[in-house]
C-alpha cells in the first residue's frame, strides 16, 4: 500500500485527484492544507487530514513520516513553499515528488508570452530541480471540468501542444505518477489536451 501526502488538498485539482486515489488505488492518504475544517474526509479508513502551511518545515517534516510521495498543489509564497518541501523531503529520506506547476514556465507555449505571473512557478521549478529528488513537474494547460480522460505530454524544451486539459486528465496522470515511482522521474512534462 503506498502513502501518499497530498500539500494543498483543498485546492481544485487536489480534491479531484484525492477522489480519484480513492476510487482507482489502494493509496493511504495524508491531506495536508492551511485550515483543515475546510475538508470533510471522504474516507475516514484511508483518509488523515493535518492542518499546517507548506512553508513550516517542523510541521512538513512531520506530515512526511511514514509518507512514501508528495503530491504539491500550492499557490502563493510558491518558492518558498518549494524550499521548505525539498527541504524537509532530505531530511524525512523522502525521493518522490509530483509537483504542479503551469504551463508557459519555460516559455514552450508558441505564441504566448506569459509574464510576471508566472515568475512563482518558475522560480518553484528550479528550486525543486537543483535538488537531487526523484520530482516530476507537471505544466498542465488551464483546467477544465470535461469528464474525459485524454491528454498528451511534451518534455521540456519542446513546444507545448494545446492550451487546456480536464481535471479528470491530470488525475488519472498524477495517480498513475504516484503508483509508478520511476515514471518521468527528473523531468518537467507539459500536459495537454490531445
Amino acid at each position: 500500500m503506498t502513502n501518499v501526502l497530498i500539500l494543498g488538498a483543498n485546492g481544485q485539482l487536489a480534491r479531484n485527484t484525492t477522489r480519484f486515489f480513492l476510487k482507482h488505488s489502494d493509496a493511504r492518504l495524508t491531506l495536508y492544507l492551511r485550515r483543515a475544517r475546510r475538508l470533510c474526509n471522504p474516507d475516514p479508513l484511508r483518509v488523515t487530514i493535518i492542518e499546517g502551511d507548506a512553508t513550516d518545515p517542523n510541521a512538513l517534516k512531520t506530515a512526511m513520516k511514514g509518507q512514501d510521495a508528495v503530491y504539491a498543489n500550492l499557490s502563493g509564497a510558491m518558492q518558498q513553499q518549494a524550499h521548505t518541501i525539498v527541504e524537509s523531503m532530505h531530511a524525512a529520506s523522502l525521493k518522490r515528488l509530483i509537483f504542479i506547476s503551469s504551463m508557459g514556465v519555460d516559455g514552450e507555449v508558441p505564441g504566448e508570452r506569459y509574464r510576471s505571473v508566472l515568475d512563482p512557478y518558475r522560480d518553484s521549478a528550479a528550486e525543486i530541480e537543483a535538488y537531487d529528488l526523484d520530482y516530476t513537474i507537471l505544466r498542465p494547460g488551464w483546467f477544465t471540468h470535461d469528464e474525459e480522460i485524454d491528454y498528451q505530454l511534451t518534455q521540456k524544451g519542446t513546444p507545448f501542444k494545446g492550451h487546456d486539459v480536464s481535471l479528470n486528465s491530470l488525475s488519472d496522470l498524477i495517480v498513475k505518477l504516484v503508483l509508478s515511482p520511476t515514471m518521468e522521474v527528473r523531468h518537467s512534462i507539459g500536459v495537454s489536451r490531445i
